[in-house]
C-alpha cells in the first residue's frame, strides 16, 4: 500500500535520477521517508523511467538485481529487485566506460535473454521463460548506486533503479535449450588476474527463475515483459569494484567472452 503522494514520489525521481546524471552520491531516501514501501519505491523508479522517456531516450531491457544467495548477503537484502535499462547504459564488447560519469561502479557478469513472446504473471514460471525465449547471451552489467558508500536498504534501491548504470553485451548467442543454464560457467579477470568464477546456478538456482520472477513482478503493477525484451537475470558473480585504468574480460563457457576498460 503505497505511502507517499504523487508530489513527493516526482520530488524524490528528481532527486535520484539527478544525482545519477550528476554523479554524485546520497543518502539512503528510506532515511528521510521511513514508512515508504515497495510499492513507493516502484512509483520512483517509474517516474525516473517516465522523465527519461520523456526527454527522448528509449528502454531497451530490463534487469534484475540481487538474484544470488550469495549477492543479497553481501548486500543484507531479503529479496531480488528490479529496473530498466536506458539506451545510453548500451556499451559494445571492448568499450571504454568512462569512470567521471560514475560514482562508484562494480562489475558483474550476467546471462542475458532475449525474449520473443510476451511474458506476464502471476504464475509465470521456468517453462515459460523457455518457450518465449529467442535467445540467451552474455552481458555484465555495470552497476553504481546513487547511495554513498554502496549503502542502502532495499525499499532504497528499488526506486534507485536498482543501481542501474551501465551494461555491456557481444559474445556468442544461443537458443535457451542449447546449453545447461544451470552448469554454464563463467571467470571475471580484472586486469589480467581471476577474481570471480562462477556458474549459472549461481542465479537463483536458474537463471530463467529469474525471468519468470521478473515477469511476476511487473504483473503486481499490471505491467507484462514485450516480446523482444532484453533481460539482464542479475550477477551470476558478486559485484567487483572497478577504477579508472582497470580492464575486465569475462569468459563464458560456450557464450564467448566480453571485455571492457574502465578510463
Amino acid at each position: 500500500m503505497a505511502t507517499l503522494d504523487k508530489a513527493t514520489v516526482d520530488k524524490l525521481a528528481e532527486h535520484l535520477e539527478n544525482a545519477e546524471l550528476e554523479a554524485r552520491d546520497v543518502v539512503k531516501i528510506t532515511d528521510d521517508y521511513p514508512v515508504m514501501d515497495y510499492e513507493d519505491a516502484y512509483n520512483i523508479q517509474w517516474e525516473i523511467r517516465r522523465r527519461k522517456e520523456s526527454r527522448g531516450h528509449r528502454i531497451v531491457g530490463m534487469k534484475m538485481g540481487l538474484t544470488s544467495w550469495a549477492k543479497m548477503a553481501q548486500m543484507g537484502v531479503e529479496q531480488p529487485c528490479y529496473g530498466f535499462l536506458a539506451d545510453y547504459f548500451s556499451c559494445e564488447s571492448g568499450s571504454a566506460i568512462d569512470t567521471s560519469k560514475l560514482i562508484h561502479p562494480k562489475v558483474e557478469a550476467e546471462i542475458a535473454f532475449v525474449t520473443k513472446a510476451p511474458l506476464r504473471g502471476p504464475g509465470c514460471h521456468v517453462a515459460d521463460v523457455f518457450a518465449a525465449t529467442e535467445f540467451i547471451l552474455p552481458a555484465v552489467e555495470v552497476i553504481d548506486s546513487r547511495y554513498r558508500d554502496f549503502k542502502f536498504d532495499l525499499i532504497s534501491v528499488c526506486a534507485d533503479n536498482s543501481s542501474s548504470s551501465r551494461f555491456v553485451t557481444g559474445g556468442r548467442r544461443l537458443p535457451v535449450d542449447a546449453t545447461d543454464l544451470t552448469t554454464l560457467g563463467v571467470v571475471m579477470e580484472k586486469n589480467g588476474e581471476i577474481v570471480e568464477m562462477s556458474t549459472g546456478a549461481a542465479v537463483l538456482g536458474n537463471p530463467a527463475a529469474s525471468v519468470a520472477m521478473l515477469a511476476n513482478m511487473l504483473g503486481e503493477r499490471g505491467e507484462e515483459i514485450p516480446a523482444g525484451t532484453f533481460i539482464m537475470t542479475g550477477g551470476v558473480t558478486a559485484a567487483v569494484a572497478v577504477e579508472a585504468g582497470d580492464v575486465i574480460n569475462v569468459r563464458y563457457h560456450e557464450l564467448g567472452s566480453l571485455s571492457m576498460r574502465f578510463v
